[in-house]
């Protein structure tokens, strides 16, 4: 699933192309009616955690959530697409402009001034990739109810705590702080979540390509492309890039049971403060 720095990077690379320009056409596989957009000006392109947003003048605004395996294109007029037409869910055109979402499960149509209580958006927590970004209110937001009580590798994908983290970031993040993904949100003071944060933010803003370099030496765009060095993500069974030790991996229980890989020695706790991971008696699981 494409992390935070993706989607802004995506909103980056469509901004200069569409701001500005008045929609000359629209269409959606799905059943949001954006022919609504014809003859409106797109006045923002912007990332919010792992959405896209598009707001347009005539008080609308379009939402796409790219999950797994969805993409965001720009095409000259004419220009042949790199995937087939039959897996776009939204084409929007301007003057000199088209912009393809592919395969993308989610894209709604509502009215902008309903995002403050839109069901998936007015939930998220403080964007890490937000020039303002409030550390405080994330950590307050991991001592409430949706992250007090469950392991850290899970609280940080949970995007009503802090919004744009993913699998590869929470492994990346947590070996580099080193601390153990099963260990309850609870036992960890205010400093280590802080700094847990604030070190996600720095690479998140590394691989966005906004300023600030990655935490610890790390890559900025951890596992993304085909050479890219991450840490831990991804090499379960090989060495630990700093000890030597074999990582592993394994998944957290909770709403999304995705790997999550780790070094034993590095990030290291009693046994018996490990809580067990899903399939523990069968040994790690690796994806």
């Amino acid at each position: 699933m494409p992390e935070g720095d993706t989607l802004a990077r995506t909103a980056d690379g469509l901004r200069p192309h569409l701001i500005g320009r008045t929609v000359v056409a629209a269409r959606a596989r799905s059943g949001a009616q954006v022919g609504r957009l014809v003859g409106a000006r797109i006045d923002a392109v912007e990332a919010l955690g792992k959405n896209l947003l598009m707001r347009f003048s005539n008080g609308l605004e379009v939402r796409t959530h790219l999950r797994m395996h969805g993409t965001w294109h720009r095409y000259r007029p004419g220009e042949r697409w790199r995937r087939p037409a039959g897996r776009a869910v939204l084409v929007i055109e301007v003057e000199g402009a088209v912009a393809v979402c592919f395969d993308a499960p989610v894209v709604e149509l509502f009215e902008a001034r309903a995002e403050r209580i839109h069901p998936a958006l007015a939930r998220l927590g403080p964007d890490l990739l937000a020039a303002e970004f409030d550390a405080a209110e994330g950590i307050r937001r991991f001592r409430g109810a949706a992250g007090a009580s469950t392991a850290i590798g899970e609280a940080l994908l949970d995007q009503r705590i802090v919004a744009g983290i993913g699998n590869i970031y929470r492994s990346e993040v947590l070996f580099l702080e080193r601390v153990d993904p099963f260990l309850s949100t609870a036992t960890l003071d205010d400093v280590t979540l802080e700094r847990i944060v604030m070190t996600a933010r720095r690479l998140l803003r590394a691989g966005a390509g906004r300023a600030g370099g990655p935490a610890g030496g790390g890559p900025a765009r951890v596992a993304e492309r085909a050479g890219a060095r991450a840490w831990v993500y991804g090499r379960a069974g090989r060495p630990c890039r700093r000890c030597g030790t074999l990582v592993r991996s394994s998944r957290l229980a909770g709403v999304l049971p995705r790997p999550v890989y780790w070094c034993p020695a590095c990030q290291a706790v009693a046994p018996a403060e490990r809580p067990l991971p899903v399939g523990a008696g069968a040994g790690p699981a690796d994806a």
